[in-house]
C-alpha cells in the first residue's frame, strides 16, 4: 500500500506548492482535488489543484503535471471531485456530470486512470426513486470510463451532516445494501468504491465486514477517523443531525480501530493507494496547524502502512 493524503486540505496552495509539501513530508501519493475552477461549494470542496479542462487542451500543461510529480517522487492516486450528480436542479446536475466526464478524460490522458467521486442523491426522494435516476444519469458516465480505461471509485460518505442536507443526504452509495443495488444497475469492472471507514462508524455499521464482501470493488482507500459522543447521541438520537453527535478527527483521534482496518485490507490483498483525509476542525485556522495535521496523521498511520 502507498500512503498519501487528499489535497483539498491544502486549499491555499497551488499544485506545485501542494506537491512540494507532499514530497517534503515523505508522502508517496496524493489524491488531487480537481473541482471546476473558482467554484467553491462547501467546506473542503471547490479546491482545484489540477485544471482538468486545461489538461485536455494544453499538452505542455499536462506534461508539466506529470513531470513535476515525477520530480517530487509523488504519485497521483486519483483525480478527485465530489459533486452531486443527481442534484434535483437539472442545470447543476448537468454541470456536475460534464465536469466529472472531463475528469475521466483527463485522468486517462495523464495515465492516472482513477477518479474518486460521489454518485450523488436527490435528498428529497427515496432510495428507490434515486435508483431510477441513477439508471438515467450514470450509464453514459460509466461507458466513458470503460472506453477511457479509467476506474471510478465512489466514497461512502452520506453527505448528510446538518439541516441543509436533511433528510436524505446527497450521496446514495453509503451502505452495503445500497452498494449492492447500485452495482446491480452498473455492473462494470470500472465502477467501485473509495472505502472510508469513518462514515460507517457513525452510521453504526460494521466497517470491517464489507471489506471482505466487496474486496473486488475497493479501488481506493481513505484514512479518516470519527469520534462519536455517546452523551450527545443520548440527547438527539440516531435521527438527529449527525454533527450533533459526532465529529471528524485525525486517524487515531477517533473510534476507528486502524490496526484491524489495515489488517483486513492486507487480508484481501489490497496494495493500492491509501490517502489520509483531514477534516478535523481543531487543525484549521493556520498553515502551521494544517501541516501539523498531515505530520501527525502520517506518523500515526506509518504504524500500519510502510
Amino acid at each position: 500500500m502507498k500512503l498519501g493524503f487528499v489535497s483539498a486540505i491544502l486549499d491555499q496552495s497551488n499544485y506545485e506548492e501542494m506537491m512540494d509539501i507532499a514530497s517534503d513530508l515523505g508522502f508517496e501519493c496524493v489524491e488531487v482535488a480537481c473541482w471546476p475552477q473558482g467554484k467553491a461549494e462547501r467546506r473542503y470542496a471547490g479546491v482545484s489543484h489540477i485544471d482538468a479542462e486545461r489538461v485536455l487542451e494544453d499538452e505542455a500543461y499536462a506534461k508539466h503535471i506529470l513531470d513535476y510529480a515525477a520530480e517530487k517522487n509523488v504519485e497521483i492516486s486519483s483525480l478527485a471531485y465530489y459533486p452531486n450528480t443527481l442534484d434535483p436542479d437539472l442545470e447543476k446536475r448537468q454541470a456536475a456530470v460534464d465536469h466529472l466526464m472531463a475528469l475521466i478524460k483527463a485522468s486517462a490522458k495523464l495515465g492516472i486512470n482513477m477518479v474518486t467521486s460521489f454518485i450523488g442523491r436527490d435528498q428529497s426522494k427515496t432510495v428507490e426513486e434515486n435508483l431510477e435516476i441513477v439508471k438515467e444519469v450514470w450509464p453514459p458516465i460509466i461507458k466513458l470510463a470503460e472506453e477511457q480505461g479509467v476506474k471510478v471509485a465512489i466514497e461512502n460518505c452520506p453527505m448528510l451532516f446538518g439541516a441543509d442536507q436533511w433528510p436524505g443526504g446527497q450521496n446514495l452509495m453509503t451502505t452495503p445494501a445500497n452498494w449492492k443495488k447500485v452495482f446491480e444497475i452498473l455492473p462494470s469492472d470500472n465502477f467501485g468504491i473509495n472505502y472510508d471507514p469513518s462514515h460507517f462508524v457513525w452510521q453504526m455499521i460494521d466497517y470491517i465486514k464489507p471489506i471482505y464482501e466487496f474486496k473486488d470493488k475497493i479501488f481506493h482507500v481513505h484514512y479518516k477517523d470519527i469520534k462519536v459522543y455517546p452523551d450527545k447521541l443520548q440527547e438527539v438520537g440516531i435521527m438527529g443531525y449527525p454533527l450533533d453527535f459526532m465529529s471528524p478527527k485525525l486517524p487515531g483521534y477517533g473510534d476507528v480501530d486502524w490496526g484491524k482496518y489495515v489488517s483486513a485490507l492486507t487480508d484481501i490483498g489490497y496494495d493500492g493507494y491509501t490517502c489520509i483525509e483531514v477534516e478535523d476542525k481543531f487543525f484549521e485556522g493556520s498553515q502551521e496547524k494544517v501541516l501539523d495535521s498531515l505530520k501527525l496523521s502520517k506518523r500515526y498511520m506509518t504504524q500500519f502502512v510502510i
